[in-house]
């Protein structure tokens, strides 16, 4: 709701949770991980009224055709490296899809942490997690959060203004200590000059700038940088988003 949980609510949820956890806490071996599933038959055994109203509003995620999350995972979580993909998500699991995957990534990322580990973490079109105000809550929680708990997040966007225009965008990049920026629009360009303080030389960079080029903000120092991946490797075949060179040609009629 538009207010959040009410503190009766609150107590149910925390109370159920504690319920359906008890057992995989007692032995994880024997035990599987409880499931969104476990947790709603949970609540519906709760005598209270409001829990009747949070068993009827996570039906649709539990019973629905909305519940994708409401099974075990089939995905190996652990493996070193993993990928979540939420662009196919329709709307309204969209939020829902973004918390879950962020909820996942701050738990391997504290796990990470009591392996003295480092967590890479890389967030590809960045801009999509602040066009809602709980999973940018959480995304800026966990990003001013990361770094102390052992992880390096880098964030990656083509859409500096959808960026910008979210306030945690603009609080994530001014206290970012790393930023690599390329070619820009022009009102783009002037808000990142604004929020960077870039002199108007410094903005030249990432003016008309060519593919490779633009400027490398590292700390207080600000650095033009030309860098031109060579077109015949491998390694460019693999990483190239143009549809010109990713699409085979059709033959000459």
């Amino acid at each position: 709701g538009v207010n959040g949980l009410s503190g009766e609510q609150r107590s149910i949820i925390s109370r159920c949770t504690k319920t359906v956890y008890a057992k995989y806490f007692s032995n994880p071996k024997k035990y599987p991980v409880p499931t969104m599933r476990d947790f709603y038959n949970e609540i519906l055994k709760q005598p209270e009224a409001a829990a009747a109203n949070l068993a009827l509003q996570l039906e649709l995620y539990i019973e629905g055709a909305l519940d994708v999350f409401a099974h075990p995972t089939n995905v190996d979580t652990s493996n070193r490296f993993v990928v979540y993909d939420v662009r196919d998500l329709g709307k309204q699991m969209r939020t829902f899809g973004m918390m879950v995957v962020l909820d996942q990534i701050w738990n391997r990322i504290t796990s990470n942490r009591e392996k003295g580990k480092r967590t890479w973490l890389y967030i590809d079109e960045m801009q999509l997690l602040l066009t809602n105000k709980f999973s940018s809550d959480f995304f800026f929680e966990l990003w001013s959060r990361a770094r102390k708990w052992g992880a390096v997040p880098t964030g990656i966007t083509q859409n500096v203004r959808t960026l910008l225009d979210s306030s945690n965008g603009q609080r994530m990049l001014s206290n970012s200590d790393f930023i690599a920026m390329m070619n820009q629009h022009t009102n783009d360009r002037l808000d990142l000059a604004h929020l960077l303080n870039m002199s108007d030389r410094q903005s030249e960079y990432i003016t008309n700038a060519e593919s490779g080029a633009g400027l490398l903000f590292a700390g207080n120092c600000i650095i033009p940088i030309i860098n031109k991946f060579p077109k015949d490797t491998e390694m460019y075949k693999i990483m190239t988003t143009k549809i010109e060179e990713i699409t085979p040609k059709a033959p000459d009629v």
